[in-house]
């Protein structure tokens, strides 16, 4: 029988060059609830084999930027193994570690973390069965975990018992709450009387969130309150304090459910402004997520995320990027707003070919544009001050 607090060296963590040979886990510290923002960070391995600094390993990706709830360890990725998390995602490190399997990084640990999270989010939404295999035996070591997935483990037999007899939590970040709790929109979306930004994009995967998180935090220290409203499943795994996984809830609650979270942030923190995470495109076929954000925030403004190196859409081989202008023209089209700014992913791109877009946007479209990632942060605070002056009144410049 293999003990709880021991991890075997053949176990599927390790192979025979894993530091654990004597190693044992403490099973001393972890939560009773999984209750965020409500007491320190919680320790966390992310698990992202295969993926990390990928598209599909954006809830890793987001974690290794920005947590506010969890105090994240190390990545597991074998194909980046001994390099730093910060230096291979934005060329600064930031002393988080990547190990080739759960047992080195639990060797590097010294003890168990409270969770391992699941730090993929493959376009299937389900476990592979090497990862369902690696998740249930982190569980007999006395690991919570933390599921983005569509697939929800609390309603797995096989992971409720194994759960139950190791005594930890499983967290479905995705699952909504009871159909008959859930919310139609009913208009009180103009009582929110702060502006309302939504950051959209050309296509998913883009750098929505990054570049909302970023123009938050930048705003919040000129003295500009402002909040996020997040609307996936990496945002509230972040931490996010107001939010939904919207793509997991019945396509009738979802316009209501995000008006709903605006007027709660609106009310509890009295903003400056709002900001809300965009998902998918306005424009993909595969995704209806954005026109329910258009609906439930009903934008004041939108800033638009768009890859300008990117040939096709993410997943879709076969279906090439939207021309950014196309896209401006769909919003405004679809929804009562305007879009006030243009932000890059630069991924494929030089320097120099970032300020050359960069200029050109601007000359073709008469938009400001920036890249949150490589460009001053100012350039993008800018956007919104240019778009909403009253704002520079509460500003600290």
């Amino acid at each position: 029988m293999i003990s709880k607090n021991t991890i075997p060296t053949n176990s599927i963590f390790s192979n025979e060059n894993s530091p654990i040979n004597s190693f044992s886990l403490d099973q001393s510290k972890h939560p009773t609830d999984p209750q965020p923002n409500t007491r320190k960070k919680e320790t966390a391995i992310v698990y992202c084999e295969g993926n990390f600094a990928k598209i599909d390993g954006k809830t890793a990706n987001g974690l290794v930027r920005q947590s506010e709830q969890y105090e994240i360890l190390s990545i597991i990725d074998s194909e980046k193994s001994g390099e730093d998390a910060g230096e291979i995602l934005d060329g600064i490190a930031n002393g988080i570690p990547i190990f080739r399997d759960l047992g080195t990084a639990l060797a590097h640990a010294g003890k168990a973390p409270n969770y391992l999270i699941f730090g993929i989010a493959p376009a299937t939404g389900k476990l592979s069965s090497s990862e369902r295999r690696l998740l249930l035996r982190a569980i007999t070591y006395g690991i919570n975990i933390v599921n983005g997935l569509h697939e929800f483990l609390n309603d797995d037999p096989e992971f409720t018992d194994a759960a139950k007899k190791a005594n930890v939590i499983i967290r479905d970040i995705r699952k909504p709450r009871d159909k008959k709790t859930l919310r139609v929109f009913n208009g009180r979306i103009s009582e929110v009387t702060c502006p309302r930004i939504a950051v959209l994009g050309t296509d998913c995967a883009i750098g929505k969130r990054t570049t909302a998180t970023i123009l938050t935090n930048e705003l919040n220290k000129l003295g500009i309150k402002a909040i996020m409203v997040g609307t996936g499943q990496t945002g509230l795994i972040q931490g996010a304090r107001y939010g939904l996984a919207l793509d997991a809830i019945p396509s009738q609650f979802c316009a209501g459910e995000l008006e709903g979270k605006i007027i709660e942030a609106f009310e509890n923190e009295n903003p400056d402004v709002i900001l809300i995470e965009g998902q998918g495109s306005l424009s993909h076929p595969a995704y209806s997520t954005s026109s329910f954000i258009l609906r439930g925030s009903s934008p004041n403004g939108v800033i638009l995320q768009h890859a300008p190196a990117r040939k096709n859409r993410c997943d879709f081989d076969n279906m090439p990027m939207p021309e950014i202008d196309s896209e401006i023209h769909m919003i405004q089209t679809f929804a009562d707003t305007k879009v006030i700014g243009i932000t890059l992913n630069h991924e494929n791109m030089t320097d120099e070919e970032i300020s050359n877009t960069i200029t050109n946007y601007q000359q073709q479209l008469d938009i400001p544009v920036t890249d949150a990632l490589s460009r001053p942060s100012k350039k993008l605070v800018d956007i919104v001050l240019s778009a909403f002056p009253s704002l520079g009144g509460s500003a600290s410049l």
